[in-house]
């Protein structure tokens, strides 16, 4: 039964997560139909104004149906942060003008501003639907991550249990295919796992008695029986998924702009339309004039040309423009607000294997010792032509005319954590690792090369080995240049790898640091370590890996990198950026994009800024009317519109 609940959980996950996407694109057909709607009511009411003469009550309410119609979400916005006690926001301020523009009809001897109101309310929601589309795409789904989950484990003298179900010291049986559901020691046999799904790592690893395995590790070759350290909920996958499902409340969302600009702006307007309002009218009572209507709308006035339309519309479309762009060089953005932490990025941190490495094994060089280059290869390629193992692929790579050759290769034999053993011809050709060879008695040497050495034997005599290395990308070292040319001044890589390994790969791209041999949980820890000895609060920190060991690292990083291309689900679903051609080089020109967007940014900020102030000048002063309000908005809106497409050109 709890085998079946476990399956009907996974169900439930992927339906929900469809679910989320649906939702959000109906959300945005809602949006459109309600823009369309208030767009054609308020059209009506402009005719009803014109060619009935209503008392201004009754004109109110054929208004302020379209004005609830496309406000209502503003203004409940608006509520929910008065309660919430912090008011000044965006909504609020579009609330407060829009309002006011509606009072401003009941003033004695004014002029009805109904349509401004309307329309104004119009312009924000265009542009909030602008954003809603910038933003779009949802974020982590952890469904993908299921992958390494294991539904079953099969306990000696018991059968087939949920791993939530087994106690710790339980004996289970692990088959070759099968996952490893819970970690534990090795009590009998011997096999190779492959872990690439925890590490990242492409070489299995091999494990005997005595050792200890890891959950989410699939069993390659051997019936292993392991007797469990830790139950379900202490072991290594689900403690993995925990740390992603976790990882995004750890995350600042670098605040976009807008919200902390309307969080100073809104109330330095709003006392400012309050002071205008009461000042000037006391200043009459005290000289005992008349009580004058004309400070009030003044006041109301200079709140309608204070709605920052431009700046609330133009900035998301810049920060979309620039999204547009870099998805277009094969670079995706899953918000806003990762390309403003995208330009303050001064640490990249690399994970090694397939980010700055293929992932992928090749033969790098041949050490022949009693027979020539050729024929090491050819024997070594014939040996491992049943191999599932990815060494045993990069020997058959490295020699591809093995198959029709014509040897005939007999008796097979794997021998666990050693290696393999078959006849080639008439020879007895051993390929493994030094322990083989002690075996056969071969006296073979040491290799100074960093990398995976298989050593070869023919008839008990040593031939000579072959190193295998995982290839460093051909622009990872460019990909460094770069960074540093843009002024990032830490790069750093970590993996679990082993340390020579990593110090190679390190030396040969000239990154400043490494930390080598993690497990993934151990990654998350230097990232924190690093994240706490920057110094500038404003420098951010970017992660770029693939695996799913990568997913909780890259959703702690200010900003997460996935390479696209080879890298697992699980690392696209929470990373925020997706390289998609596994490019590290690309990395750098994101940051270039990033940067070119958040200073076409600026320049629109400062554009609608200043034509703002000219307008609320005169307004206070009385020489500009309602619409030349709307209108300079409006202009302004357009060339930072304009402006804002420039960020499309990458």
């Amino acid at each position: 039964m709890a085998h079946v609940h476990h399956h009907h959980d996974h169900e439930c996950c992927s339906h929900e997560h469809h679910h989320h996407h649906e939702h959000h694109h109906d959300g945005m057909k809602q949006q459109i139909t309600t823009i369309v709607v208030a767009a054609l009511l308020l059209v009506v009411a402009v005719f009803v104004e014109h060619h009935y003469s209503l008392p201004v009550w009754q004109l109110l309410l054929v208004y302020l149906v379209p004005y609830l119609i496309i406000g209502f979400g503003t203004l409940k916005e608006a509520a929910e942060g008065i309660a919430e006690g912090e008011p000044f926001n965006e909504h609020f301020l579009m609330s407060v003008a829009t309002i006011g523009a509606l009072c401003i009809g009941f003033l004695p001897g004014a002029e009805t501003q109904f349509p401004e109101a309307v329309f104004v309310m119009l312009f924000f929601q265009v542009g909030e639907l602008f954003e809603g589309y910038a933003e779009g795409r949802s974020r982590e789904s952890i469904a993908h991550l299921m992958d390494i989950r294991p539904d079953v484990a099969y306990v000696e003298g018991v059968g087939e249990v949920a791993p939530a179900d087994v106690t710790v010291g339980s004996v289970i049986i692990v088959r070759p295919g099968e996952k490893v559901p819970l970690d534990g020691v090795v009590i009998e046999g011997r096999s190779a796992l492959n872990t690439v799904a925890l590490t990242g790592e492409s070489v299995p690893r091999e494990v005997d008695v005595e050792d200890e395995v890891i959950s989410g590790c699939v069993n390659l070759s051997g019936v292993l029986r392991v007797r469990t350290t830790k139950n379900f909920g202490e072991s290594t996958v689900s403690k993995i998924i925990d740390l992603v499902e976790h990882a995004s409340e750890h995350k600042s969302r670098s605040e976009t702009f807008i919200t902390r600009f309307a969080r100073i702006y809104t109330p330095v307007v709003v006392f400012a339309a309050l002071a205008l309002a009461v000042i000037p009218t006391l200043w009459n009572a005290v000289q005992g004039s008349m009580f004058n209507v004309q400070w009030i709308y003044r006041a109301l006035m200079f709140l309608v040309v204070s709605c920052p339309c431009a700046l609330v519309i133009s900035v998301p479309l810049t920060f979309f423009g620039g999204i547009g762009g870099a998805s277009r060089r094969g670079i995706l953005v899953k918000g806003a607000n990762y390309m403003d932490v995208l330009s303050k990025v001064d640490t990249v941190v690399f994970d090694k294997t397939g980010t700055l490495t293929h992932g992928q094994f090749a033969v790098e060089v041949v050490h022949p010792d009693s027979c020539d280059e050729h024929q090491l290869l050819h024997l070594a390629a014939h040996v491992e032509h049943f191999s599932t193992h990815p060494i045993g692929a990069a020997l058959r790579d490295a020699f591809p005319d093995e198959a029709t050759d014509g040897c005939r290769v007999s008796d097979v034999e794997e021998i666990p954590g050693q290696g393999v053993r078959a006849r080639v011809g008439d020879l007895l050709v051993c390929v493994g690792n030094i322990r083989l060879m002690d075996a056969v008695g071969a006296r073979w040497q040491d290799c100074h090369h960093v990398g995976t050495i298989i050593h070869v034997a023919i008839d008990g005599v040593y031939a000579g080995h072959i190193v295998i290395n995982d290839r460093i990308k051909e622009d990872s070292a460019e990909a460094i240049a770069q960074l540093r040319k843009l002024g990032v001044t830490k790069t750093v890589m970590l993996t679990g790898d082993r340390r020579a390994v990593a110090e190679h790969v390190a030396k040969t791209l000239g990154l400043s640091d490494y930390h080598a041999e993690l497990l993934p949980a151990d990654k998350v820890e230097q990232i924190s370590n690093l994240k706490s000895k920057t110094s500038d609060p404003k420098s951010k920190l970017a992660f770029v890996g693939d695996g799913i060991n990568d997913a909780p690292v890259l959703a702690r990083a200010d900003v997460g990198i996935a390479m696209g291309g080879l890298g697992s689900d699980a690392a696209i679903e929470a990373a925020d950026v997706v390289l998609m051609d596994d490019k590290p080089s690309k990395i750098a020109e994101a940051i270039r994009i990033a940067r070119r967007t958040l200073v076409i940014a600026r320049q629109n900020v400062c554009f609608a800024i200043g034509v703002k102030v000219a307008v609320l000048l005169l307004a206070a002063f009385g020489v500009a009317t309602m619409w030349l309000a709307v209108f300079a908005d409006v202009g302004v809106t357009v060339l930072a519109v304009l402006n804002a497409m420039r960020a499309l050109r990458v």
